[in-house]
């Protein structure tokens, strides 16, 4: 099973607080948090625990904006053949005041042999039962599901995926997936389980791009990586791919600021490619780009660049009536590490 880290948030809580990949039985679970993908897989992985436990287990869903009064008593309650139960209740940040009501008297003697997951994405509805639940209520457990939004988290979660397999990924393979996928999850790990069935032995850079040419051909952040590398010719052919293919020109601009920041912090610093990570919230290799980025950059052309950017982010968002040349404009002067002329 995949790992990927995350802190609680809720210092107050009195109960056992989990990351999403370490859920366990209990007779109450508040699964929080607002990273949906995460919280299925962790509910998937608290059903795959039960059925292995027994296989009669009997499964009952709830909506608990659109809860029925009487509904959760109704599967709670024992049956005939005293088979276990999972209930899962879904969307209890917009549950009826029914559902509040009758959940807050059900944890105070929650049903034996009954496992209740509560799924609350966030927000402030619901707060009386969620602070019950951490206040010890019902012996609850909380599994806490984060957003990944660093880079690194990202990368350890793509990591994982494959060590659960037992299957080697090289970094450049890994860094390659992170950049075609980074903004769903889902799609992250939908790609690592397709080179776990159908890759080679060992997963490289290459096997990515056999699998996902297009994705990753196209991604922004290989626009940017050769236009900051000065090879002119193929940032214009990558970039009119990436426009070919149907991608939006405000994320291409995101991409080269997220570049060019990230070189701009580590501009002159002579502090370890290691402590510049930490202190940044990257990954060692993400600095150490960086810093080779940036050696063959001016000052005044990092400047320039990174005014240029401000341009074209604004021309892009209707600023200007071609957001494409505008877009051409700025590869252009990038890959002249920044040289207006």
């Amino acid at each position: 099973m995949a790992r990927a880290t995350g802190k609680a948030t809720t210092a107050k809580a009195k109960i056992e607080q989990l990351p999403w990949h370490g859920i366990r039985p209990a007779r109450v679970i508040l699964v929080s948090g607002p990273e949906q993908f995460l919280a299925d897989r962790s509910i998937r992985q608290l059903r795959d625990q039960l059925v292995a436990e027994d296989p009669r287990l009997e499964i009952n869903d709830i909506e608990a904006d659109h809860y029925a009064p009487g509904q959760l008593l109704t599967v709670a309650s024992p049956s005939l053949f005293a088979e276990p139960r999972l209930i899962r209740v879904s969307n209890v940040e917009k549950c009826t005041d029914a559902f509040l009501l009758e959940t807050l008297d059900y944890i105070e003697n929650p049903a034996d042999d009954t496992y209740l997951v509560l799924r609350h994405g966030g927000g402030v509805r619901g707060k009386k039962l969620l602070d019950a639940l951490r206040g010890g209520a019902g012996g609850a457990i909380e599994v806490i599901c984060l957003e990944l939004k660093k880079d690194t988290e990202k990368l350890d979660f793509a990591a994982a995926e494959f060590a659960a397999e037992g299957r080697r990924v090289s970094a450049g393979a890994l860094r390659a997936l992170v950049q075609a996928f980074q903004d769903d999850l889902a799609e992250l790990a939908a790609a690592c389980q397709q080179l776990l069935a159908d890759g080679d032995a060992q997963i490289t850079e290459a096997t990515v791009e056999k699998y996902y040419a297009g994705r990753v051909e196209t991604t922004a952040f290989k626009v940017a990586d050769s236009a900051i590398a000065g090879r002119h010719g193929e940032a214009l052919i990558l970039l009119r791919h990436a426009l070919a293919s149907g991608q939006d020109p405000v994320p291409i601009v995101a991409a080269f600021a997220n570049k060019l920041r990230t070189m701009a912090k580590v501009n002159g610093s002579r502090a370890s490619s290691g402590e510049l990570a930490s202190r940044f919230g990257m990954a060692p290799w993400q600095v150490q780009k960086a810093q080779r980025d940036v050696s063959s950059w001016s000052d005044q052309g990092l400047g320039n660049a990174i005014d240029l950017l401000a341009t074209t982010d604004a021309a892009v968002k209707g600023a200007e009536r071609d957001p494409v040349y505008a877009l051409e404009r700025m590869v252009s002067v990038i890959s002249r590490r920044g040289d207006l002329r």
